[in-house]
């Protein structure tokens, strides 16, 4: 098998595929060269020059660069199946994902997980598969499955998954915790990697949290947390999301500290990516802010490959795999051709395989399991005269907390020409008929209800409005539809839905017929009063995540996240 190598890369036979007279981006020495990629089967055989190859591209005037590495995505929050997804980063110059399939496995179990890897491999994709470790991810709210100990012990050593994902339990982790322990133990017993989650946690208790054997983290929030991190042997992602995104960590990228920086988008769903790109984008971002180029280019490939144990991948030399992408420059990063294992995989920012054969077990399908609501079930009942409201950033997902004056009237609050609406959670899993109650100040969303079936980390049914019998209309559409996102007009008396049938995450339609559905009803929030700073339905997604600050509503109530634990809606 090596010879073909050896005898391709000494000019003995000829090459498959030669990408000739480029710009080669170094990312070993951080240097541009110029001359030829040549490429046998799937891998890079040499980076010289006069090197033939059955087929050849003149890259005179353009640069190669390793295909991009993904260090930590949801692909469910793109709402498109793994076929998808690939068709759509892909041509954006990404050929490696680390995924973290924790939505969809908090909804079906393993089933998920067994999904997710099943679909991946059918697209020229580089999908490395963590094993989630937080299922549920809180004590707090109902999920759709339970992952314990000693279920890590046996899936963690399957071929197909890469390490463990995001450990979002950290009180877990500094209280030892017995099936904590067992998960990460299970982890190191076959030398696969441990990524953290872990904002905001420094000194003693970031030394305990690490004593896991925890690697890396995504959700650095200050330049300070990021540079304690690195000073303690962490790679910190550099993220830039649809909705989260870290940029200001960019500034404290130096020569020194660079080599622990990671990038990901985390979450970034399907129309973002089919306007403005992928890891492209997000290397767009950062060299605006400041970070050199190769730098730039390095942190995306080499640093990632690195941290996760990748062999062969994240840069271009001999016996490397052939994950290559050619770009315009170093500045735009517009992906012309993108070859994955040697093959071309995209051109001109169009995918180059097909992907209308899906894989669609039934094991992920109808999973919302809601009975019939009424109006009557959203009514708010307050003790008193004051509530706790949640509030929320302009951009980010971090919330806060306000004592407000709330009135009522009828048994219900009467929030009519406030800046205040409801806050809903609907337990979708086991019809425990739960339902989370909550307001939210200056959202904007006027005259009906808008909810989906995405709602991190347990993914029960998210609603905000202003009106119950949009409420519970919203509700049964998503109940009837098995999942998706929704809007309910008052005025109208009209119910938009844009289906979401695979475990109510991701829809199977294809890519681009989910854009412009689902570009609709954002429109339509937007005219009916949702902040322009707000990304409506993505932004109302985090609402529930109860492992982000400040605080957060699950379908059991309240939770204040950095007291971990439930706090009541009446104030005093």
């Amino acid at each position: 098998m090596l010879e073909k190598y050896i005898e391709a890369a000494l000019h003995k036979t000829d090459c498959d595929v030669v990408l000739k007279n480029a710009n080669i981006v170094n990312v070993f020495s951080g240097t541009i060269t110029k001359g030829d990629v040549a490429i046998k089967d799937d891998r890079i055989v040499g980076v010289g020059e006069n090197y033939k190859g059955t087929t050849e591209y003149d890259c005179t005037g353009k640069y190669v660069m390793p295909g991009l590495i993904d260090g930590h995505v949801h692909i469910e929050s793109s709402m498109l199946t793994p076929e998808g997804f690939a068709s759509l980063i892909v041509p954006h110059g990404t050929t490696t994902i680390v995924a973290d399939p924790h939505e969809i496995v908090n909804v079906a179990g393993f089933d998920g997980l067994h999904y997710m890897i099943e679909a991946g491999k059918r697209v020229p994709l580089d999908i490395k598969m963590q094993l989630p470790s937080c299922v549920p991810a809180t004590p707090f709210e109902t999920s759709g499955a339970i992952i314990n100990g000693e279920m890590t012990e046996s899936e963690i050593k399957n071929v197909d998954v890469n390490g463990l994902g995001e450990f979002m339990n950290f009180p877990g982790v500094l209280g030892c915790d017995p099936d904590v322990i067992k998960k990460l133990e299970a982890a190191h017993n076959v030398n696969k990697v441990i990524d953290g989650h872990a904002p905001m946690i420094n000194g003693d208790t970031l030394n305990g949290y690490i004593c896991g054997g925890i690697v890396n983290d995504h959700e650095c929030v200050t330049v300070e947390e990021m540079k304690e991190k690195i000073e303690k042997g962490m790679y910190v992602h550099l993220r830039v999301g649809s909705y989260t995104k870290s940029l200001e960590l960019a500034k404290a990228v130096t020569p020194e500290n660079s080599r622990r920086v990671i990038m990901c988008t985390d979450d970034r769903h399907a129309a973002d990516i089919y306007y403005h790109g992928h890891l492209d984008n997000a290397l767009r971002k950062v060299v605006e802010a400041g970070v050199d180029p190769i730098t730039a280019v390095r942190m995306a490939t080499l640093n990632c490959a690195e941290c996760y144990h990748m062999r062969w991948r994240g840069g271009i030399a001999p016996f490397y795999y052939a994950d290559l992408v050619v770009v315009d420059d170093l500045t735009n990063f517009n992906a012309e051709l993108v070859f994955k294992d040697g093959k071309l995989a995209a051109k001109g920012g169009k995918a180059a395989f097909d992907v209308s054969d899906k894989y669609l077990p039934e094991t992920i399908l109808n999973s919302v399991h809601v009975r019939e609501v009424t109006a009557d079930d959203f009514k708010i009942t307050l003790k008193g005269t004051k509530a706790n409201v949640m509030t929320t950033e302009s951009t980010g997902v971090m919330t806060g907390l306000e004592v407000m004056d709330i009135k009522s009237k009828d048994g219900d609050v009467d929030i009519k020409g406030t800046n205040v609406a409801k806050l809903i959670v609907v337990e979708r899993h086991h019809m425990t008929g739960n339902i989370g109650k909550g307001l939210i100040k200056d959202y904007g969303f006027k005259g009906g209800a808008i909810g989906l079936s995405v709602g991190h980390d347990s993914h029960n049914i998210t609603l905000i409005g202003d009106d119950n019998e949009c409420l519970a209309k919203a509700t049964n559409a998503l109940r009837e539809h098995g999942g998706g996102m929704v809007l309910v007009s008052k005025e109208e008396n009209k119910t938009y839905i844009v289906p979401l049938d695979i475990a109510g995450l991701m829809s199977s339609t294809d890519p681009l017929t989910l854009v412009e559905e689902s570009q609709k009803l954002i429109d339509k929030a937007y005219e009916m009063g949702v902040e322009k700073t707000k990304e409506p339905f993505f932004s109302m997604e985090f609402l529930s995540l109860a492992v982000i600050p400040h605080i957060r509503l699950v379908d059991k109530g309240l939770v204040d996240v950095i007291k971990w634990s439930f706090i009541p809606l009446d104030a005093e």
